[in-house]
């Protein structure tokens, strides 16, 4: 007997049909919400309503095509941690960008030139002004 449920937890999980086509017609509405919010203007909350529903739907596809739903608690710090790991990386990088110097205008030959127009001038100013 324990040979029996051993061989059968080798055949992995057998998942009835409903849920895979609740599971697709979950993806085609999330996709068409994407669709039907693309036309809508959310100023700088664009990139964040879209990447929203695109991790939901990436949710959906781990969950239920990559069987993650089924998986042991050790699988999930594997998935996890990648995940921590993008958001600390995002996270200190809007930290970081705040606390830059201002950037400086120009490029280097741009600055170079400036700096010789600016020297022309004032030499013509003092020239005319003695």
């Amino acid at each position: 007997m324990a040979e029996h449920s051993e061989h059968h937890s080798e055949l992995g999980h057998i998942i009835p049909f409903s849920i895979y086509r609740n599971v697709f017609l979950a993806l085609v509405a999330l996709t068409i919400i994407t669709v039907a919010i693309a036309q809508v203007d959310f100023g700088a909350m664009n990139l964040v309503v879209a990447m929203v529903i695109a991790s939901i739907k990436a949710g959906i596809v781990a969950m239920f095509f990559m069987h993650l739903k089924y998986e042991n608690p050790v699988t999930w710090l594997y998935v996890f941690f990648p995940l921590f790991l993008l958001a600390l990386m995002i996270g200190l990088i809007f930290l970081d960008n705040p606390l830059r110097d201002e950037p400086q205008m120009g490029t280097f030959i741009e600055k170079q030139i400036g700096a010789t127009e600016m020297k022309a001038v004032d030499s013509h100013d003092d020239g005319g002004h003695h």
